[in-house]
């Protein structure tokens, strides 16, 4: 099975639904703040064996880390409950990787917001070509 068929692609949309479920309505792991945190995708390997679960969480550095450390401590419950919600050959082991990508737009988003201000603030010069 390559990496990008349609089965792989199928197993993670459900293994992400199913994964955003569990943290959403299952973890009472304070560090893990249920309305901040939010699986961004899911990449399991074609042999079901591993899957990475990228996790962006709203808020500063220390509560992502936080955040991370919560969902690495509730592994065994998360993987248990995946097994008994999604029919798989093989439950994946999960591992969660932070990712920055939502912040790194929002920032991108406002520099670019600074920048066309700051043009629109500038007198607009008027060249005479008489």
């Amino acid at each position: 099975m390559r990496k990008n068929s349609i089965k792989n692609t199928r197993i993670n949309m459900e293994v992400q639904r199913e994964l955003s479920d569990i943290i959403r309505t299952e973890i009472k792991d304070p560090r893990v703040t249920r309305a901040m945190t939010s699986i961004v995708s899911v990449e399991v390997t074609p042999d079901l064996k591993y899957c990475k679960v990228y996790v962006s969480v709203l808020g500063n550095a220390e509560a992502a880390q936080a955040a991370i450390a919560g969902l690495k401590s509730a592994v065994g419950y998360i993987r248990r409950e995946l097994a008994h919600r999604i029919n798989l050959r093989n439950t994946p082991e999960l591992l969660f990787v932070l990712d920055q990508s939502i912040e790194y737009g929002v920032h991108m988003s406002r520099l670019i917001d600074q920048v066309t201000k700051d043009l629109n603030d500038e007198p607009e010069e008027e060249t005479d070509a008489e």
